[in-house]
């Protein structure tokens, strides 16, 4: 489970409207051969089919005395794995209820009161939808090491213009048969095609987009979650006030939530923790996977292959393979990987 919480874009070039997002949202209804009872439409804690313009009504009115450059909504993203999807029976109906339970634990998560009592649900104004198409991005690791062939292609299919226009000399033939070569020869293909930027990906690819207003229901509190601030409490005007939002309880609560409303058994490499301790301490994330069970370490040396993280040819599997130089190797890689948002176990 991969989930990432991100503020509205703001400045001269974006709306300070949520008309854009929602658009965006809508853009799987608008794809080719999609019928209108195969649509995913909006929905909230207890309503379903809600209209994409109804969405950006309730969000763009609930926006009281906030700032011309504060984020008027937040974008939650939650991406489970294809381990996680298949224990799935029906995506979109076991999403919408798990949407429905994890905003639960989104409210929780707040270290806040409203009138003297904790946040609960019913005080997040949200809208979420399903969708089932994800499309290859720069970022991925796939695109990225076809991008050589890529670039040769694009330069050859330019030169086979010049040619047919007279500006150069050459042969047409030879150049077609090289773009076959180089198609064939990238090292990541999908049915026998190099992927490529804008591709859509195989496979069950199902997951949630969750639009929340910054304000609560009664338009009266501001609910950041991104929020500077921890849960804690301070001091102001002589009274302890609690504030903040603990995003790693948010991220803990909703795996064990998947776990419970689904019986899946979570690999250790899977695990919310274990991919902070990834990043932080490679050291002690291997040190952790040689611990255990046989059947256990196999599938998280799998999982993690699958990544697409640029790992060394051999994964430490003893404690005398950890040495520093391979850790190092490890460690640039884990970071290159995390400024993609490519660690998605």
């Amino acid at each position: 489970m991969y989930i990432t919480i991100t503020p509205q874009k703001l400045g001269a070039n974006y709306s300070q409207s949520a008309a854009d997002y929602v658009d965006y949202l809508e853009k799987e209804n608008q794809l080719p051969g999609i019928e209108e009872k195969e649509q995913e439409l909006f929905f909230n804690q207890e309503e379903d089919g809600i209209s994409p313009e109804m969405v950006v009504k309730e969000i763009d009115a609930n926006t009281a005395k906030l700032e011309k450059m504060e984020p008027k909504f937040y974008s939650i993203t939650v991406n489970p794995s294809q381990y996680e999807l298949k224990k799935l029976q029906n995506s979109s109906e076991a999403l919408k209820q798990y949407t429905r339970a994890i905003m639960k634990d989104y409210s929780s998560s707040f270290n806040r009161e409203i009138n003297g009592r904790p946040i609960n649900v019913n005080d997040i104004k949200y809208f979420a939808k399903i969708e089932h198409h994800r499309a290859f991005k720069g970022t991925d690791y796939q695109v990225r090491e076809n991008q050589p062939y890529a670039t040769k292609i694009l330069e050859l299919k330019n030169e086979i213009r010049k040619i047919e226009r007279g500006e150069m000399q050459g042969s047409i033939r030879s150049r077609e048969q090289q773009i076959i070569n180089l198609e064939r020869e990238a090292p990541h293909q999908q049915n026998g095609q190099r992927i490529a930027q804008g591709m859509l990906k195989d496979g069950n690819q199902s997951h949630i987009h969750i639009i929340v207003s910054r304000k609560d229901v009664s338009n009266s509190h501001s609910l950041s979650p991104g929020s500077k601030y921890k849960a804690s409490e301070v001091e102001l005007n002589g009274k302890l006030v609690k504030r903040g939002f603990n995003r790693d309880d948010f991220f803990k609560k909703a795996e064990k939530t998947f776990d419970k409303q689904f019986q899946y058994k979570r690999n250790f490499v899977e695990t919310y923790q274990a991919r902070k301790d990834f990043i932080k301490s490679p050291k002690a994330y291997f040190s952790a996977i040689m611990g255990l069970p046989a059947s256990e370490k196999a599938l998280a040396i799998k999982m993690l292959r699958e990544t697409g993280i640029p790992l060394p040819p051999v994964i430490p599997l003893s404690k005398a393979q950890l040495s520093v130089k391979l850790i190092k190797t490890i460690q640039k890689g884990i970071l290159t990987a995390s400024r993609s948002a490519s660690i998605g176990i």
